[in-house]
């Protein structure tokens, strides 16, 4: 029996001659392309929030194959150039491939002749960009991405794309299940875009990490350690490795039939 997908339901060879194999695009053990069908390691929710001076952005260090915590140390924020951050969640290849273009894109700018560097804003643009005409050839990136940075004029900016190349901006933003959760404590800080104005770095990164502590109490495909940046004009400040403070799960510990707690 051939074995091989490609070979099922075609005639037999020592019947009907050598079959023709030119209408594979590759080698006669590849088969046809594929696309992926479903995410199958995922990072969840990357959460950000505008502040006078900037942008503070976050999200944890968590992979999960399925339901299973399997990668406990992924790094979701990439820098890109002085002034601009991502936060991507959802499938963790699909943002390896993303890192890599915008890797090689970034290489680009600092050699080009020009002496311009993408913003923010112009990188969410691209993005976008590179979201939807994926979507359209039905062979989508299943990720959605919070851009953060400053924009051409040094002003906060913040912006989202998602597996469709829908975009959407707002003063404070949330992807995954931190947008159930997390966005309404978020919008406690600034609802519209003349409030930001009075939140400070300090209010925003600590409403930030409130929101990790939350999710990571409710939203069982997240971790309490994370990364976090804050972007302003002196440029990125990134901390990985973040332990959540403060953790209440000790308390299981003394619960009658918790473990080996019999009494």
């Amino acid at each position: 029996m051939n074995h091989f997908p490609h070979g099922w339901g075609r005639p037999r060879d020592d019947i009907y001659g050598p079959y023709d194999h030119t209408y594979l695009s590759h080698s006669q053990s590849s088969g046809p392309n594929q696309h992926t069908q479903q995410p199958a390691v995922t990072g969840t929710s990357v959460l950000a929030a505008k502040f006078k001076d900037g942008v503070v952005i976050a999200a944890d260090n968590l992979a999960s194959y399925g339901s299973l915590a399997r990668f406990t140390d992924v790094k979701r924020l990439h820098k890109f150039g002085e002034h601009a951050i991502l936060g991507i969640g959802g499938d963790v290849s699909d943002m390896q491939y993303i890192s890599r273009i915008l890797n090689e894109l970034d290489i680009d700018e600092n050699y080009g002749s020009t002496g311009n560097t993408l913003n923010a804003k112009n990188l969410h643009t691209y993005l976008s960009k590179v979201m939807y005409a994926r979507r359209t050839k039905i062979n989508p990136l299943w990720n959605a991405i919070l851009v953060a940075g400053l924009d051409g004029v040094g002003r906060p900016f913040l912006s989202s794309v998602d597996l469709l190349g829908t975009t959407f901006s707002s003063p404070t933003l949330a992807t995954g299940y931190g947008s159930y959760l997390a966005q309404p404590l978020l919008r406690k800080l600034a609802e519209t875009e003349d409030e930001v104005a009075n939140v400070t770095r300090e209010k925003a990164e600590k409403a930030v990490r409130e929101a990790l502590k939350v999710l990571f109490y409710r939203d069982a495909r997240s971790l309490d350690r994370f990364s976090i940046a804050v972007v302003t004009k002196q440029g990125i400040e990134l901390m990985e490795d973040e332990q959540l403070e403060g953790q209440s799960w000790a308390f299981a510990d003394r619960i009658k039939g918790y473990g080996t707690q019999v009494n």
